[in-house]
């Protein structure tokens, strides 16, 4: 068990102080009677046919106290809930030749839109991972179902050197084996999708990409951004960034995936459509603080029974 508001624990400190008190009452009552000298009134002032009864009632408030700050520090319980581990990467180029214009307002900004309306139309069982990719690659968000996290990831994106389109295609491939602790032996169904405008600089190559995602049995479908115009200004020059289309196609036919030209909605539904699933599960922690406000509740009530039965009188 654990509590999800667990600063509110220090309540429990009244606890103790209520026992103090109770026994210091109870001490000052036995020094009264002894000083009660009058021993014909003696079995009046402390009758002894009460006993150990008059701490029952005490002793149930007590319980009670106790059962309401445990209840006030809202305690949960882990439980194990089923997911589906079926995972789409996302990866996104942020090279610099995506501030081109040729695309409105440019390439980088037409890919991160969407990127972010490709991630808001996944059905809710897919769990969803973003990579931004440069000179390297980078999980900027885990594979999970948080749709909020991982679109918010996207529009924090900033453009740096170079391109490593077979580094971001490795860096999906292991965000998936980490998916979970059975995903080393038994990795989740998933897709990767690459939006870039199609030139790999650094790092792995392309076909080395394609035959690691192809023993991975991880189809990679991408999305070209540009057209044979575009230009970027880089340290006060002109520089040419033509779209590679084939590049982009020759991964995603390599990988069984497929090819796109334009990000249209209708098409991108083909990408999820196949993807299977896989039964996991996930720990989640449930708040079970009506449980012990209604075990205090009985508390309660059995304190005033007490009290009521034998001294006629709530406590």
């Amino acid at each position: 068990m654990t509590f999800l508001s667990p600063g509110r624990l220090w309540v429990l400190a009244v606890v103790p102080l209520l026992v103090a008190v109770y026994v210091l009452l109870q001490a000052r009552r036995r020094r009264y009677v002894v000083r009660f000298t009058n021993l014909a009134l003696l079995s009046q002032v402390a009758p002894k046919n009460p006993g150990w009864r008059r701490h029952v009632a005490a002793g149930l408030f007590l319980v009670m106290i106790t059962l309401m700050c445990l209840g006030f520090a809202r305690p949960a319980t882990a439980v194990k809930v089923p997911r589906d581990r079926a995972t789409v990467i996302v990866a996104i180029d942020v090279s610099l030749s995506m501030m081109a214009r040729d695309v409105a307002p440019n390439r980088l900004e037409a890919a991160k839109s969407a990127a972010k309306r490709f991630i808001g139309d996944l059905p809710a069982r897919f769990n969803v991972g973003v990579i931004a990719f440069a000179g390297s690659a980078n999980v900027i968000a885990s594979p999970t179902g948080d749709r909020a996290t991982a679109i918010a990831s996207i529009d924090n994106l900033t453009l740096e050197k170079r391109t490593a389109i077979g580094e971001a295609v490795f860096t999906g491939l292991q965000a998936i084996r980490g998916f979970d602790a059975q995903a080393g032996q038994d990795p989740p169904p998933a897709h990767i999708v690459l939006l870039s405008d199609g030139d790999n600089t650094t790092g792995r190559s392309v076909p080395e990409a394609v035959e690691a995602a192809r023993a991975a049995k991880v189809p990679v479908s991408t999305i070209a951004f540009g057209t044979p115009y575009g230009t970027v200004e880089i340290d006060g020059e002109t520089t040419p960034v033509e779209v590679n289309k084939l590049t982009l196609a020759d991964l995603a036919q390599g990988t069984g995936g497929k090819a796109y030209e334009a990000a249209d909605r209708d098409q991108l539904s083909q990408v999820y459509a196949n993807i299977g699933t896989s039964l996991g599960w996930r720990i989640e922690h449930r708040d079970i603080a009506a449980r012990f406000t209604g075990i205090a509740l009985l508390f309660a009530l059995a304190a005033a029974g007490a009290s009521l039965a034998w001294f006629s009188r709530l406590p």
